[in-house]
């Protein structure tokens, strides 16, 4: 009793469900005998039971099988078999531990064994010679392999089941080999290939025996092209076969005789695998693949099929012939017929729609799965291998017309051509042959339990712990295991599909000629020139130096310019746009994440070749800053960043650097970073229209923060001083200190200090003077980083007076001096960085200068309206029209800025909503509390606005940060251009521009000089 619990608990270890009836059938007397020879012949049957996917099945199979050989001619081989502990009793044991199918065929045919033994000489099946399977399958059925159309000598019945046993024969080697292979997935391409052809040699035997049967056959050349998995060699255990026949007459024959013999062949062969007799069906024989479906002819001639290619064929049917291969009957007739579709598969992608339709026939096929199978589906749910094999064939057909080398009909050879082309990335591309690999070994291992047609991975616990344990692959043992590598397999796999498969470059490369695709120098010299390039020669100088050689950048560039030069010719300077792209990519081309994204974004070529195209100023910034070309990926990396967040990684970024100047660099980085933020945001025309003056604004604000921090530092030191002697602040003024800065402006600041009480004033000022001077040197600097140029000239007395003040200082030269420009001035300070308290002290001194109460005095309102006349007449740049001058001319900023901070100054005391920095939030104010017309703040807003984004457009276009050009609307067609698309006019809009400023700064000239002179 000890010994038999003892048992009993090995069995259990060993993966036994039923332990109990386990000991039961090893001592059955049918088994006995093998188990008590095998227990000293190294592992005993016992372990080795207990190493397949089901000990219980594989033992209960094997008894089975011990008393159907029991004094039969496979008594001997099959002792052998159990007894020796070598590959194959590991074979046999594997093939029992997992199909029922594959058990049950020994079981009724046990000499089958044989077929598992060693025998000098003989390589395994999945290294086998395609000629050998036809050979062994013709010589099946009494056929001679070396005859150009072999006849069987077996017919009718006979030669059916010949050819079927011959074929399951093949079949139960390849299930051994492929469940004892060390890597399953390593070994996945041979075992389905060896499916293929033995599928094949099926069909060749099946074809023999068809000539036998039928009269005349001689009449008839059939080819049989196998079209699916059959033609891509990559065929499941049991899978619908596809097929589609070719037939011409032979010598001397008529068409019309040859069609007929040759329709009877086809139907014949059909019956011989596919049809019930005294051998089970080998698998269903799909020919519906054919021209006009199951509507058409069974048979046709090859100028038939061509025809029909030609003129009806829709795409879906071009992509089932893409992995089309002849598999059976005349070689030489199947072969003509691959040559002669060949050509038309890869222009099938220049039919109207045919990327979408691929598209959308993909989300068709998911939407039929029944809910209840959509998780377990491995062929069609979302993830399964349906999203791979679209995948690779979407990208050969699109790609394929120009390059020859991704061609395969079979899905991993294809996907490892995509890769070594960059159509793919190669690591994506090899998550998706491992993944794929997986799904069809689990699939196999499915199919093998009953060889049934399926593609659902089952619920049953038992089902899923013997399929664990069948995969032995990615650290599968059992049920829970492989669950959840599936689950996260098949995400992976989806995540990729759609990334691959909807990327929006695929039907803008298919929309293309082939000899745009091809990028061929006479094709691609008329087409530049007919979509809008200047130079055409010099464009395709460009594109020599992008697309030559074998490199990583230049696979992927060859893919990407055919479409891209259509986006560059979309904006206004497609020939810059070009120019930029290919400095760009000498400077990035070999990153991976550049290329990676110019591949396989969903919009970054696009809005790469848009700013490119439109704006020199962002070509040059990206020039020098190349990692933002990532931000065109992903929309949200354009979004302003918060003050609080600028200052914590500026402050992050001086942490981390040691050299005062360097110091200094990090906020002007940062700088850096949010001018070319603001500036891609314009081109794209993303955001309100202020974006970008609250983006540069904020950018200017961190620079300087970052250069007083350090300026403060260096100051005390310089003067022996273990801390600062006062409190230091800037105040932003002007456009900086009203938030509306452009892409010229520069920084007006007052610097301001407060000495603290035990300093010494004299040294205090000294180092504030100290201060001042290197903030300002600091950011005018040549550097890696743009300069920022401040101007302090609006302290008083100007350019006379010290650069820096103490609060004492100011307050007294405002109560003694202050003029009206001077209040004028104060409107926009805003304290910009430095010290807090020292910033709220200014302000509450400031106040009472800029809204006064009572108002301004007339006199002081007089004074202004003739400051503001006097500007007007003497700065106006000499032989420029004022009508387009949008700073200075005629409605234009200075007469909105001025007219609203007199109305500011005028009414500011009384009215607090008016006690804002920014003119717009001013003009609001004025409305709200009724002191304008809502239709004159409408008027003077859109003027200001409109103003302000041409001279941002003009920089942007022109690339141009210096000058007063920026203040010109410009005269020349390609600059005005230009400009005019920027500020999101269509193609040629220029015109309508010039119409559009002229009008509205008319009108505001007329509101501005009611408002401002009353």
């Amino acid at each position: 009793m000890t010994r038999q619990v003892s048992r009993t608990t090995t069995l259990r270890r060993l993966g036994f469900a039923d332990a109990e009836i386990a000991v039961g059938r090893l001592e059955d007397p049918a088994l006995a005998t093998h188990v008590a020879r095998a227990t000293g012949a190294g592992a005993s049957l016992e372990e080795a039971l207990g190493r397949v996917a089901d000990p219980d099945l594989a033992l209960l199979a094997l008894l089975r099988l011990a008393e159907a050989a029991a004094q039969g001619p496979a008594e001997e081989p099959l002792g052998r078999l159990l007894v020796e502990d070598g590959e194959p009793r590991r074979r046999l044991l594997a093939v029992l531990g997992l199909s029922t199918a594959l058990g049950n065929a020994l079981v009724a045919r046990p000499e089958a064994v044989e077929l598992l033994l060693d025998h000098p000489g003989e390589r395994s099946v999945l290294t086998h010679r395609d000629g050998e399977v036809r050979a062994d399958a013709l010589r099946a059925v009494g056929a001679d392999p070396d005859h150009v159309a072999p006849v069987a000598g077996l017919g009718g019945e006979d030669g059916v089941a010949a050819l079927r046993r011959a074929y399951r024969r093949r079949l139960l080697q390849i299930a051994a080999d492929d469940l004892t292979c060390p890597d399953p997935l390593e070994a996945f391409p041979q075992v389905a290939s060896a499916i293929a052809d033995a599928v094949a040699a099926a069909l060749e035997a099946a074809l023999a025996v068809a000539r036998a049967d039928v009269p005349r056959s001689e009449q008839a050349r059939l080819a049989v092209i196998g079209m699916g998995k059959t033609g891509g060699r990559e065929l499941n255990y049991i899978s619908d076969v596809d097929v589609v026949y070719v037939v011409e007459p032979a010598e001397g024959a008529q068409e019309a005789e040859a069609l007929r013999v040759g329709t009877s062949l086809a139907t014949a062969l059909a019956r011989n695998v596919s049809a019930v007799g005294t051998e089970p069906a080998l698998w269903p024989l799909d020919a519906n693949l054919r021209p006009e479906g199951k509507d058409g002819p069974l048979v046709r001639t090859l100028a038939s099929h061509v025809t029909y290619y030609e003129r009806w064929a829709k795409g879906w049917e071009f992509q089932a012939l893409l992995k089309a291969r002849p598999v059976a009957g005349d070689v030489e007739l199947g072969r003509a017929y691959c040559d002669a579709v060949a050509p038309l598969v890869f222009h099938a992608v220049e039919k109207e729609r045919f990327v979408e339709d691929s598209q959308a026939m993909r989300r068709r096929v998911e939407a039929h799965i029944p809910a209840a199978e959509a998780d377990r589906q491995l062929k069609l749910g979302a993830g399964g291998l349906r999203d791979v094999e679209f995948t690779v064939q979407l990208l050969q057909l699109v790609h394929g017309r120009t390059d020859p080398s991704i061609r395969s009909g079979t899905t991993l050879d294809g996907l490892a051509q995509l890769a070594a082309g960059e159509y793919v990335a190669r690591d994506d591309a090899e998550l998706l042959d491992h993944h794929y690999r997986f799904l069809r070994v689990l699939e196999h291992r499915i199919q093998l339990h009953r060889l049934r047609r399926s593609h659902l991975v089952p619920t049953a616990q038992e089902d899923l712990r013997r399929l664990g344990r069948a995969m032995r692959v990615d650290g599968v043992q059992g049920a829970d295991s492989l669950t959840a590598r599936l689950r996260q397999v098949r995400r992976e796999v989806r995540h990729l599909h759609e990334e691959i498969f909807y990327r929006p470059l695929l039907p803008l490369t298919a929309r293309l000629s082939t000899s745009d695709v091809s990028l061929a120098p006479e094709a691609a010299r008329a087409r530049l020139a007919a979509i809008g390039y200047h130079d055409p020669a010099g464009a395709l100088h460009h594109i020599a130096a992008l697309t030559e050689g074998i490199s990583r950048a230049a696979s992927i560039q060859r893919q990407l310019l055919p479409v891209m030069l259509g986006w560059f010719a979309e904006g206004p300077a497609p020939d810059a746009g070009l120019l930029a792209f290919r400095k760009l990519s000498e400077v990035i081309g070999g990153t991976p994440w550049y290329l990676k994204l110019l591949r396989d974004s969903g919009e970054m070529p696009r809005r790469l070749a848009q700013v490119l195209s439109t704006s020199r100023y962002v070509a040059d910034a990206l020039g020098r800053l190349p990692e933002a070309v990532a931000w065109l990926d992903e929309v949200g990396e354009l979004s302003p960043r918060t003050p609080e967040g600028l200052a914590a990684e500026l402050k992050a970024l001086q942490a981390r650097r040691s050299d005062p100047f360097e110091k200094v660099l990090a906020g002007r980085y940062l700088r850096r970073r949010g001018l070319l933020r603001a500036a891609i945001g314009d081109v794209l025309g993303m955001g309100e229209p202020t974006r970008s003056a609250a983006l540069i604004t904020e950018a200017a604000d961190v620079a300087l923060q970052g250069a007083l921090r350090v300026a403060v530092a260096e100051a005390t030191a310089q003067a022996g001083l273990d801390s600062p002697p006062s409190r230091y602040l800037v105040v932003a003024m002007g456009r900086l200190g009203g938030r509306e800065m452009g892409y010229v402006s520069d920084a007006d600041v007052l610097f301001v200090h407060d000495p603290l009480p035990d300093a010494d004033e004299e040294l205090a000022t000294r180092v504030a003077l100290e201060v001042a001077s290197r903030v300002r040197s600091s950011l005018q600097q040549a550097a890696t980083e743009p300069v920022l140029e401040v101007d302090a000239d609006l302290r008083p007395e100007g350019r006379n007076g010290p650069l820096t003040r103490s609060l004492a200082s100011y307050a007294e030269y405002y109560e003694r001096w202050v003029e009206p420009w001077e209040r004028q001035a104060l409107l926009r300070a805003r304290p910009v960085a430095g010290d807090a308290e020292l910033a709220a002290r200014f302000e509450a001194m400031i106040d009472p200068l800029r809204y006064p109460e009572g108002g301004l005095p007339d006199t002081q309102v007089r004074e202004l309206r003739r400051i503001k006349a006097r500007v007007e007449s003497e700065r106006m740049p000499r032989g420029v029209a004022p009508s387009r001058h949008v700073k200075l001319g005629p409605g234009g900023l200075s007469d909105v800025e001025w007219t609203v901070q007199l109305l500011q100054l005028r009414h500011g005391g009384a009215v607090p909503e008016l006690r804002t920095t920014g003119t717009l939030g001013a003009l609001d104010a004025l409305r709200a509390a009724e002191l304008v017309p809502a239709e004159q703040t409408a008027l003077l807003a859109e003027a200001w606005l409109l103003a302000s984004r041409i001279r941002d457009a003009i920089v942007l276009g022109s690339g141009r940060t210096s000058g007063r050009r920026a203040d010109v609307l410009p005269h020349e067609v390609g600059e005005l251009e230009v400009v005019a698309r920027i500020l999101g006019h269509e193609p040629g809009g220029r015109l309508d521009l010039e119409e559009r400023w002229l009008r509205t700064a008319r009108r505001a000239r007329a509101a501005a000089e009611e408002l401002f002179y009353g």
